[in-house]
């Protein structure tokens, strides 16, 4: 999840994925859901903004609404804080160095949580335990630690992260063949599609086409320098 706010023009677009010549315009403080599906942006117009990433399950004390609320979506700032998006990006204007704006925005960060609940401990276990790469836990050996019944537990990781534990596992699977495939020109999809615990070569293509709508070789031949970003050819 992250939240984008545009320091040169208060707005900021998000295209169809189907259809680019279609776009929706939201004002310039805007807050992008856990997405399990790729989005389409105008880099063109993004070349001053300032804004947070969050880690999994790190948006959660900012929003005011569970975090599932905003899968694979998009929400202007403003409908979740009202006037103090607009005060924030005024103020985040006004700030001369690049130091001064990321204090102002740590201090709106942190106001706005003080006002909300803290995680869940279930969910902070569940969320170590998957991200570790050097296990392999399963989502029932999680369930099975965490004290709560599989619904229940469903329930909260879901409205803390945005997605349910099974699609989490899955993007975070895919994460890890992107970031495999950093390392040089040359990739053995096999290898890392084993690596990353894939046991059926069909069920690894099916996972990349629907996270990033690119086959590997596809994704391989238009990687950009940065991590889950591609050009989109004319």
């Amino acid at each position: 999840m992250e939240l984008i706010i545009n320091l040169r023009d208060d707005e900021l677009r998000v295209y169809d994925r189907r259809n680019t010549d279609w776009f929706r315009s939201f004002r310039g403080c805007l807050v992008s859901g856990a997405h399990s599906e790729y989005v389409v942006i105008d880099t063109a117009s993004q070349d001053s903004l300032v804004g947070v990433h969050f880690k999994p399950g790190g948006a959660f004390p900012f929003l005011g609404l569970p975090a599932g609320e905003l899968r694979d979506a998009h929400a202007s700032l403003d409908e979740l804080w009202g006037g103090r998006a607009i005060e924030l990006r005024d103020r985040l204007l006004e700030a001369e160095t690049p130091e001064a704006k990321f204090g102002v925005l740590e201090q709106a960060l942190l106001t706005q949580a003080a006002r909300l609940p803290r995680r869940h401990p279930a969910v902070a276990f569940a969320l170590k335990e998957f991200q570790d790469v050097s296990r392999s836990r399963t989502i029932s050996e999680v369930t099975g630690q965490v004290g709560l019944s599989p619904r229940r537990f469903i329930q909260v990781f879901r409205e803390e992260v945005g997605l349910t534990p099974k699609l989490f596992c899955r993007v975070r699977r895919f994460q890890e063949v992107v970031r495999l495939t950093q390392r040089g020109q040359h990739v053995e999809w096999g290898d890392v599609a084993l690596a990353c615990g894939y046991f059926d070569q069909a069920h690894f293509i099916h996972d990349f086409r629907a996270f990033s709508g690119l086959s590997p070789t596809a994704y391989l031949a238009d990687r950009g320098e940065h991590l889950n970003h591609v050009a989109l050819r004319e």
